[in-house]
């Protein structure tokens, strides 16, 4: 052969390159669909990133026409009573599918066929759920608490106090709620509720109020355990023998939040706050010290010593203080420290029953009446951990908060002003 002869002329090129093209492309939209068909949950993404930056209404709206699978959650360093639940134009926490689930798979569209066919159904069935999403009423009905299983006078003052509450909580979300329709992902919306499907209940995880013993109560309800006394902490939080909300698919979670007993139990936030720093900041910690310690130490003390900032334990209120009020924050926030508006939407929920931290063991019997549990299922009154350090209350707040000056006093409230608003608590120490 000639060497002329091997030189390919520019249409026996293109089509060359044209066709490892299209094979790339097919290969790439084949192992996309494959990778997406083994992540079925949704959590979020590694709170360590950086927090984006502002997003505008129509740029959120615009990535839920788009059938975007990534969703977003507001996150504000400054509560303001104006559109408090869900304003739009603050900082967003992005929340993507991973591989991690939790229950049943949530498969938006089953389709069999090449891969550009599955591409297509995935769009629609994305499409499908932010349709039904945006076409859901909300907030939810409040249903009248069915009390034809109380037969004792006894809880005729607790009643009385959460028909309160629940006419309060409904007052404050007409007043300061702002919005009527929700502009964060319904999975991420109930992610945090948890179900008991024997006694149809749906109770909303507040950590640093009373949720440990919730949970034992929820594993005995449903038969997982037969004393709430025997189950260790270990196997409450890290055992996932019980099932979560944004496991099922949108019937399940409509049929649920529709029909079931919805509870939470909340706390004074300055008092949960605090219980929070003493929990994770003043014991042993293996994820709370190198993860939130050493980035909290590292931005806000200086000239730090270089044990503190390798270990990142021995975290100071204040400094721990400087790190939630920072909107540009080294870390994300945490669920024990987050605002209740923001792990259980109560404005866009209605609970059937609100309970309350200071009135725990009352609130959780007299609950546990009204859903028919067994007459010997008595909430549990131990402390989970650390049972040795007196609790957190009134006494042990103030003296936290005398490190702190008066304007950081008043910023924590403003953190969690709708908190305190919602749930009726009294204005702080400040």
């Amino acid at each position: 052969m000639q060497p002329s002869e091997m030189v390919m002329n520019p249409k026996q090129v293109f089509l060359s390159v044209l066709i490892f093209g299209v094979a790339g492309l097919l290969l790439f939209m084949y192992l996309q669909v494959w990778i997406e068909e083994q992540h079925t949950g949704w959590e979020p993404v590694n709170y360590l990133q950086p927090i984006p930056r502002i997003m505008t209404r129509e740029q959120i709206q615009g990535h839920i026409t788009n059938q975007n699978l990534k969703f977003h959650i507001t996150e504000d360093p400054k509560g303001k009573k104006e559109n408090l639940l869900l304003n739009s134009e603050r900082p967003m926490r992005v929340l993507t599918k991973t591989s991690h689930s939790q229950g049943e798979d949530r498969v938006l569209g089953k389709t069999t066929g090449p891969p550009t066919i599955k591409l297509i159904a995935k769009h629609q069935g994305t499409r499908t759920v932010f349709k039904k999403f945006s076409e859901m009423k909300w907030p939810l009905d409040i249903h009248p608490l069915n009390k034809s299983l109380i037969k004792d006078n006894k809880w005729k003052e607790t009643d009385v106090a959460q028909e309160k509450r629940r006419s309060f909580l409904q007052e404050s979300c007409k007043k300061y709620g702002g919005v009527s329709r929700p502009q964060s992902h319904l999975f991420h919306m109930v992610s945090r509720i948890y179900v008991e499907d024997k006694h149809k209940i749906l109770y909303c995880e507040v950590p640093k109020a009373g949720c440990s013993n919730w949970k034992r109560i929820l594993m005995v309800l449903s038969g997982l355990a037969s004393s709430a006394y025997n189950i260790s902490h270990d196997a409450v939080h890290y055992g996932k023998h019980l099932k979560k909300l944004d496991s099922f698919d949108l019937k399940g979670i409509y049929t649920r939040l529709n029909t079931y007993t919805k509870a939470v139990f909340v706390r004074d936030p300055m008092e949960r706050l605090v219980s929070a720093f003493r929990d994770k900041f003043e014991h042993p910690n293996s994820y709370y010290h190198p993860v939130f310690g050493k980035a909290i130490i590292k931005k806000y003390r200086p000239n730090a010593c270089e044990e503190a900032l390798n270990n990142g334990s021995g975290v100071k209120f204040k400094e721990f203080v400087h790190y939630l009020l920072d909107s540009h924050r080294p870390v994300g926030m945490d669920i024990h420290w987050e605002k209740v508006s923001k792990l259980c939407y109560p404005c866009l929920i209605n609970y059937d029953f609100v309970g309350k931290f200071e009135t725990l063991e009352e609130d959780a019997n007299y609950f546990l009446q009204l859903i028919g549990a067994p007459k010997e299922l008595k909430f549990p009154n131990f402390k989970d951990r650390h049972s040795s350090d007196e609790r957190t209350n009134a006494q042990v707040v103030r003296q936290y908060l005398k490190d702190l000056t008066r304007t950081e006093r008043q910023l924590i409230y403003d953190f969690y002003d709708l908190d305190y608003l919602m749930f009726n608590y009294t204005t702080p120490f400040l």
